[in-house]
């Protein structure tokens, strides 16, 4: 799927899909990009982010974690359509409020169809979650 290249702000030379309408306006909007260590993705922490306690909501760190799993495999998937096929995390710690949160990771494997991903969250260098999943890869319509 092809991404855009944000050209100003603080995520200026990153790249998102705004065609994707949950992840860009309503949960995110989220950013990735490919740096000396590899694909990154990252979002800063917003009111609308939060749960009563405080702390970031674990959905919206799921779905971040779910974004960033076509990030870390964005290379593999060339300008295939991808759906999630299976997803696991672990909650570590909380992340308030105007946190930068980045994820990190691998392709593990990619086969055929299917590609296996696992990442690391952290929320200003903290660790706050571990994530693993399945994505398939499929042409887009």
């Amino acid at each position: 799927m092809k991404a855009t290249v944000i050209e100003d702000g603080e995520f200026k030379g990153w790249q998102t899909w705004p065609e994707e309408p949950f992840e860009y306006e309503s949960a995110g909007p989220f950013y990735f990009k490919v740096d000396d260590k590899g694909p990154v993705s990252a979002f800063r922490v917003a009111r609308k982010h939060m749960n009563a306690a405080g702390v970031v909501h674990g959905g919206c760190l799921m779905a971040f974690a779910d974004f960033s799993l076509f990030a870390i495999a964005h290379d593999q998937m060339g300008d295939e359509y991808g759906v999630t096929v299976a997803f696991t995390s672990e909650f570590l710690s909380g992340a308030p409020e105007g946190a930068y949160i980045e994820a990190r990771g691998e392709v593990l494997r990619t086969g055929r169809t299917i590609t296996f991903v696992r990442g690391l969250m952290t929320a200003d260098d903290k660790p706050c979650l571990n994530f693993s999943g399945t994505i398939m890869r499929r042409k887009k319509s």
